[in-house]
């Protein structure tokens, strides 16, 4: 399930869904084949990162592996790099599709060697 289709609620049957809107930023959670997912949409900063890192805290202090849909976010500094370094550090973490700014983001700091990123949601989840 994507971010999209968490917002539009379609989800399968037995899925959980939250949403949480708070300016430009989205953050969608569900769970699918057996992860918890976060999925974010929009800009994260230090001005809209409470929302996702809420989520990722949580997440990570109830489920065994969480994913982060990464599909959706259209600009990331040092505030998200932090976040998914602390959430690397709390639980079975991974990143999923991440846009071509994060994934460049990732690059220049040596955090795609770190992090468990994936292509796509799905290889994330290890459905």
């Amino acid at each position: 399930m994507s971010v999209d289709e968490a917002v539009g609620g379609h989800s399968n049957d037995g899925e959980e869904s939250r949403l949480q809107v708070l300016d430009e930023a989205m953050v969608a959670q569900y769970e699918w084949c057996g992860a918890w997912v976060v999925g974010a949409r929009g800009a994260y900063d230090m001005h809209s990162i409470t929302p996702l890192a809420d989520a990722l805290d949580a997440a990570a202090k109830e489920h065994p592996r969480v994913v982060l849909d990464a599909s959706g976010i259209t600009f990331a500094d040092s505030t998200l790099l932090n976040l998914l370094i602390l959430a690397h550090q709390s639980t079975d973490f991974r990143v999923a599709a991440p846009t071509q700014q994060l994934r460049r983001l990732l690059q220049l700091t040596g955090m795609d060697t770190v992090l468990s990123v994936r292509a796509t949601l799905e290889e994330a989840a290890a459905c």
